[in-house]
């Protein structure tokens, strides 16, 4: 479900003209609001960095592709990983992580080998073509930083801020979910 202005969720904390002034959201010091507004933005920023991975590949010519799983090779990097450990340090969900895996590999961006001591696991690591893209994509992702950091409008302080208020978020669903099983 999208989170944005014209979502169920973002309907129901819209205020309605002329609402009574104690509403649950004034008495909380608008943090339901600042909450929805924070997973809006997280939402549209990731919507936008694929769009912008997408522009860039473009750009490149690097169109065989797509953003999704240019980030799962960026996020690879130099390790030998699992689908599992793919989706146990929260970057993918199950499915998803699979499929690409699969076209990753037949694409030739990425080798597979039956675990030794698993054999039902499946070890991946990137190929040289493979490391191209993350290559591309880190070079994007060093521009970006630079030019945010160079017109001050991200730089180590405020970094650190929203990474830190990111994570707590993540640690509070995190506990959420582990409390739900």
């Amino acid at each position: 479900m999208s989170i944005q202005g014209k979502s169920a969720i973002g309907a129901a904390v819209r205020p309605v003209a002329g609402a009574a002034a104690d509403n649950g959201e004034q008495r909380q010091g608008g943090s339901l609001g600042r909450y929805v507004e924070t997973l809006a933005l997280v939402e549209r920023l990731h919507r936008l960095l694929l769009d912008v991975i997408k522009d860039e590949f473009e750009r490149l010519g690097l169109l065989d592709v797509n953003p999704v799983q240019a980030l799962l090779l960026y996020n690879i990097g130099d390790h030998e990983v699992t689908a599992g450990e793919l989706k146990s340090r929260g970057y993918y969900q199950g499915s998803n992580v699979s499929y690409n895996l699969k076209k990753l590999v037949e694409a030739g961006y990425m080798h597979h080998q039956r675990c030794g001591v698993d054999r039902r696991a499946v070890r991946i690591r990137l190929t040289e073509k493979g490391a191209e893209i993350r290559a591309a994509v880190a070079a994007l992702f060093e521009r970006h930083a630079g030019e945010l950091a160079e017109r001050g409008l991200y730089g180590a302080e405020a970094a650190t801020e929203i990474a830190g208020g990111l994570r707590r978020i993540e640690r509070y669903w995190s506990e959420q979910i582990r409390f739900i099983y």
